[in-house]
């Protein structure tokens, strides 16, 4: 399975999240209310996609309890995750919103942007990133009206697909 199919289930989410701090399988049930078992086969299916990693192994009432941490990005805005979370969360959202106008018979207001760019180092990707979040903050700052129409920004970069590579 895929990382962005992993990443894209609302429980999985929940448990990346919560994982920002180390837990068990037994503390994440607890405090989401369900089983120990389905929790461990989600985790064990995060490990495997290299999301989550183990931190600890404690002896527990004659078991060993394995304590999962999510890994670690230099932030969570250079994540690939973040990335494939906001992407998902994008999809969900334009989608039923989409569906809910189509039946009111009117028309959903988007805008996109999209284009490419070459950066000559991998350290570029952040400083673009930093650069690009001051410009968005400046052009948001100057359209904020307080009683208006909430509109959700998300830009995102990845590494573009060699040209000819198949898609899909």
């Amino acid at each position: 399975m895929s990382t962005a199919r992993l990443a894209i289930s609302p429980l999985r989410r929940t448990l990346l999240e919560r994982l920002r701090e180390p837990a068990s399988a037994t503390e994440l049930a607890g405090e989401l209310g369900l089983g120990r078992q389905r929790v461990n086969y989600h985790l064990r299916e995060l490990e495997r996609a290299g999301l989550v990693e183990l931190v600890e192994e404690r002896r527990r009432r004659g078991c060993v309890e394995r304590v999962l941490q999510a890994r670690e990005a230099t932030s969570d805005r250079d994540a690939a995750e973040h990335l494939i979370v906001a992407a998902a969360d994008l999809v969900r959202d334009v989608s039923r919103m989409q569906e809910a106008a189509a039946a009111a018979g009117r028309r959903l207001l988007t805008f996109t942007l999209e284009s490419e760019v070459r950066l000559a180092e991998p350290a570029d990707v952040s400083r673009l990133g930093d650069a690009l979040a001051a410009a968005v903050g400046e052009v948001l700052a100057r359209f904020d009206a307080p009683a208006g129409r909430s509109y959700r920004i998300v830009a995102g970069g990845h590494p573009a697909p060699a040209r000819g590579e198949a898609e899909g």
